[in-house]
């Protein structure tokens, strides 16, 4: 195998699966236009307010449903046909960006109905995410599986690049309206369609739980159980809470340069730059041992990254900076997801993504919350400075309070599996047969 094989991300599923294919496609050009969303309610915030307390405050409208819908919707993905809960879902999903649109074009400068818009989105995606990301496991054999998550965080870098700066350059071309942001993001839900839509019913396993308390008990009992995969979470957890200063990006480019939003998008792209050339050298990832360790290292290179970004002044030192911290997210996600989905069951897949989804989200909301409080009450800098170096602190934490994460091995899958399964049928892991681990390709994601 020549050295740029080793290197390069594994392109085998999008060769050999046509689902997979087709669903990849869909999901990239419709997160381009998710982008433009992204972009455009902070921005809309933003200009309505001129406060950075306000952009953070969109991480709460997201969190609150997140957290109360999040869980729910595993164990729904666990009880019904999959593809149908995320179509469905999807329709809702459109809807709400066909209302941010109208809202756009009607000039209404309500933040409440904002909140609000972002709000039933961040509902509607805690069901949708953790049905959509089970989809890879079941349309790959396992030995094509962190090649799949790999592609899919080629995907989502290939957005970071394009959706940004596109939605800058569009919003600066209209003049800084961000009615023609909303409209495509509307139009963009039709290539999600095209990639769910073609998939085959994915209906749950026979004697599967229903959907409600007790079904999301079990999937967090496996979680508790599980040192390994709770250690992914946790580095996670820490890099959005502390790492990510989104809420201080507007007030940042207004501070040191001017205000342009053409220039607010390349901060962005820039960490979409870096995490897309990583993303296209994750061959390695597939030979990696100490999984845990690197996942940390990475992290710890994220947090470092936007402290650096904090200090900077000049552009390009900022956006090679945020280049870095792109980089190094794209090896966490890739290996949080290969740990998370090798340990996990299909039994408990929906659940203990819907979990996934929810720190992953939440730990969002609250970095938004976390840097857009710490820069209103400091300034934008010592939001991001401080955020950035306890992600460095919190990090090593993590290495030291759960030695059983460092630890890990790729290929400990099935003994971490078996000690968490004989445990998890019921919240208090008594009275119930363990459960056997199916493999990844027994039958036939949107990142």
């Amino acid at each position: 195998m020549s050295v740029a094989s080793r290197l390069l991300t594994d392109i085998t599923p999008l060769r050999e699966s046509p689902q997979f294919r087709r669903l990849w496609a869909g999901t990239t050009l419709s997160a381009i236009g998710s982008a433009f969303t992204s972009f455009a309610v902070p921005l809309q915030v933003y200009d309505i307010t001129r406060s950075s307390f306000a952009v953070g405050a969109l991480g709460v409208a997201m969190l609150v449903p997140t957290l109360t819908i999040g869980l729910f919707g595993g164990s729904l993905a666990d009880a019904v046909d999959r593809r149908t809960v995320v179509l469905l879902t999807t329709c809702g999903q459109a809807a709400v960006s066909a209302a941010l649109a109208a809202q756009a074009v009607a000039a209404i400068s309500s933040v409440w109905l904002l909140y609000v818009l972002v709000a039933v989105s961040s509902a509607l995606s805690a069901i949708n995410q953790p049905a959509r990301r089970t989809f890879v496991p079941n349309l790959l054999p396992a030995g094509q599986l962190a090649a799949g998550l790999a592609l899919n965080r080629v995907s989502f870098q290939v957005m970071l690049i394009a959706g940004p700066a596109l939605a800058g350059v569009i919003t600066a071309a209209f003049g800084g309206h961000l009615q023609a942001c909303y409209i495509l993001d509307a139009v963009s839900f039709a290539a999600s369609f095209y990639g769910v839509a073609r998939l085959p019913a994915m209906p749950p396993r026979p004697g599967a739980a229903r959907p409600g308390p007790r079904a999301i008990a079990q999937g967090l009992g496996f979680l508790r159980r599980s040192p390994v995969v709770a250690g992914a979470f946790l580095a996670d957890l820490n890099a959005t809470v502390f790492g990510l200063p989104l809420a201080l990006f507007p007030a940042i480019n207004a501070e040191r340069f001017g205000g342009d939003p053409t220039t607010l998008g390349l901060f962005l792209t820039a960490i979409g730059v870096g995490g897309l050339v990583s993303a296209a050298l994750t061959g390695p990832l597939g030979h990696l041992s100490r999984q845990g360790t690197v996942m940390l290292c990475a992290v710890a290179i994220w947090g470092a990254a936007f402290a650096g970004f904090a200090l900077a002044r000049t552009l390009w030192l900022v956006l090679g900076l945020l280049a870095v911290a792109g980089a190094a997210d794209t090896f966490t996600v890739v290996l949080r997801g290969t740990i998370v989905q090798a340990i996990t069951t299909d039994e408990f897949r929906g659940r203990l993504t819907a979990a996934e989804y929810v720190i992953g989200a939440a730990g969002d909301s609250l970095g938004r919350l976390e840097s857009g409080a710490v820069g209103s009450l400091t300034s934008p800098t010592i939001g991001a400075l401080s955020g950035g170096l306890a992600t460095v602190v919190l990090a090593g934490v993590i290495a030291v309070t759960l030695p059983a994460f460092t630890r890990y091995r790729a290929g400990e899958a099935s003994v971490a599996v078996g000690a968490a399964a004989d445990q998890v049928g019921s919240p208090t892991g008594e009275g119930t047969e363990p459960t056997i681990p199916q493999p990844a390709d027994a039958a036939p994601q949107e990142s």
